[in-house]
């Protein structure tokens, strides 16, 4: 079940997630672009704060404003590929335990291809979508989206 383009696209916590879980991003259907807007849509900024004087028009606002990012909420796509299905209940089981535990909860989620990583923590899955038919043998595959919230944006 060797994908080499698959490779080195998702880097987790300095771990390869197709190499180690047969985990990779997809799309919520053929064609689609979710996880690229996902990760590239900027955050907001707080709001400015500013002093309404009475004898002034207008709102006050300082000279030097300091803009800073709010959190940002980042939905993926992902599938999972097993050869088996033993091999993908393990496979599945363990790609969510990495992803909830993280490094001390913390994610660093790398996307070389972009040249960009963003530092995350796991929020929640959405039940699996089966590709393949679980109960028989063969190979299995699954789609699941998993929300995870950046504190910091880095744009």
């Amino acid at each position: 079940m060797r994908n080499d383009a698959l490779c080195g696209l998702t880097i987790i916590n300095g771990r390869d997630i197709w190499l180690e879980f047969g985990a990779f991003l997809t799309e919520e259907k053929r064609g689609g672009h979710e996880n690229q807007t996902a990760i590239m849509t900027p955050s907001t900024v707080k709001s400015h704060v500013g002093v309404d004087i009475r004898e002034h028009d207008g709102v006050k606002y300082s000279k030097r404003l300091t803009v800073s990012n709010k959190e940002r909420d980042v939905t993926l796509y992902f599938a999972l590929m097993a050869p088996t299905r033993a091999e993908w209940l393990a496979r599945y089981r363990n790609f969510i335990t990495f992803l909830k535990r993280g490094s001390d909860g913390w994610l660093n989620v790398e996307f070389p291809g972009l040249g960009l990583a963003l530092r995350m923590f796991y929020v929640n899955c959405s039940g699996y979508k089966p590709l393949t038919y679980l109960w028989s043998e063969g190979v299995h595959a699954s789609r699941f989206k998993i929300t995870f919230r950046e504190p910091v944006p880095v744009f």
